[in-house]
């Protein structure tokens, strides 16, 4: 059953292009099935998360990263009474527009737009290609999808102003997204919140006794691991307290959340639209664990020493490449180069860029930017 603030596929503003109605798939499930389908959501399967394949094959990359998203969100979403179809969509494309070498590839795409005026937004890039550069179908150009998977595309963790974006005023800028895109952020920082930790520890860049030291919740879940399973060994016992905390921050989530939408008296869909603040959202006290968890990644992971070449590598290799075709467009395929009589250069070659997985952009470069001897 839906709670009555919920999102209804039959009160769906609807597609771009207006179709028939399936006789077995709602339209956020075919929205789903598009977007599985779709060649950006094939790739993410060769897009770094935080670790490339240097390390492991069993660390997270963007694909299964975001299926892990969605597990999350739906099991939430089911808990709250939300459209779990709209909420399960919105997972699955939430990281689409996600460029190679993860969030250094992100960075070193924005330095080399913002040379040319411009920048890069990976949720703005993701409705790009939901809207124009995926082509599967002979009736119209994208997946088109609903407008609500489209609006959650854009909102579900980034407020944009209509004056600065135009192009986005259809979205409803000036109001909140549904419970439903709302979800999304929270259910990405504990995903990765947590899944970072692994991989970390996994990597051997994270130590036992560093992610005890430094994460108290982590600490006090090993802790009962510990009196539980005595005689395990150290990786289950991690795995026990890591688990532990994914289901206190997702069961908090829940129950936050539900408080927060009583406190704020939401009835209706309208009225989370109207809310004066979004509503999803952890405890004061959980998510003062979760930023902590954040901030223990970003000091001994994100910003380790021993990922600076990668990352030095990455966005050398983005800027480089983005260069040589600045300089010499007539290399591009012949369909970015179509573009290009219609839309920025900068532009062109970014969204060529974004698309890559991380073994194509580096046979790329080596193509163009490596001299041969």
């Amino acid at each position: 059953m839906l709670a009555d603030y919920a999102v209804r596929v039959e009160q769906s503003r609807g597609r771009r292009y207006p179709e028939p109605q399936h006789p077995y798939r709602n339209d956020f499930q075919r929205d789903r099935d598009r977007v599985i389908h779709a060649r950006a959501f094939r790739r993410l399967e060769a897009k770094t998360q935080v670790f490339t394949r240097r390390y492991s094959d069993h660390f997270r990359n963007r694909l299964t990263h975001t299926i892990e998203v969605a597990q999350i969100a739906r099991t939430i979403a089911a808990q709250l009474g939300l459209n779990v179809d709209l909420v399960e969509a919105l997972a699955l494309v939430h990281d689409v527009g996600h460029p190679p070498f993860g969030h250094a590839g992100e960075k070193a795409l924005d330095t080399a737009m913002r040379a040319h005026g411009l920048f890069f937004d990976h949720n703005l890039h993701a409705l790009r290609i939901v809207e124009d550069f995926e082509l599967r179908y002979a009736a119209f150009r994208g997946l088109n999808l609903t407008f609500e998977v489209r609006e959650g595309i854009i909102k579900h963790s980034h407020e944009y102003n209509a004056t600065e974006f135009p192009e986005l005023a259809e979205y409803l800028l000036d109001r909140r997204p549904p419970l439903e895109a709302q979800l999304i952020d929270v259910a990405d920082e504990i995903a990765y919140s947590t899944a970072d930790l692994d991989d970390g520890y996994e990597a051997r860049l994270l130590n036992l006794e560093a992610v005890r030291a430094g994460v108290p919740v982590f600490e006090e879940f090993y802790r009962e691991a510990e009196h539980t399973y005595p005689d395990a060994i150290e990786k289950l016992k991690f795995n026990e307290a890591l688990k532990r905390v994914l289901d206190r921050w997702a069961g908090d989530l829940i129950s936050h959340t539900e408080k927060q939408i009583r406190a704020a008296n939401v009835k209706t869909l309208e009225d989370v639209r109207s809310c004066s603040q979004r509503l999803v959202s952890l405890s004061p006290a959980v998510e003062q664990e979760r930023r902590g968890a954040k901030e223990f990644l970003y000091k001994n992971l994100y910003f380790s020493a021993v990922l600076d070449p990668e990352k030095d590598d990455a966005e050398r290799v983005i800027a480089e490449l983005f260069d040589f075709w600045m300089k010499k467009p007539d290399k591009l395929p012949s369909s970015y180069l179509e573009k290009a009589a219609s839309e920025p250069l900068a532009r062109v070659i970014c969204d060529y860029i974004a698309g890559m997985t991380d073994n194509y952009i580096y046979e790329q470069h080596q193509k163009y930017c490596v001299t041969k001897v």
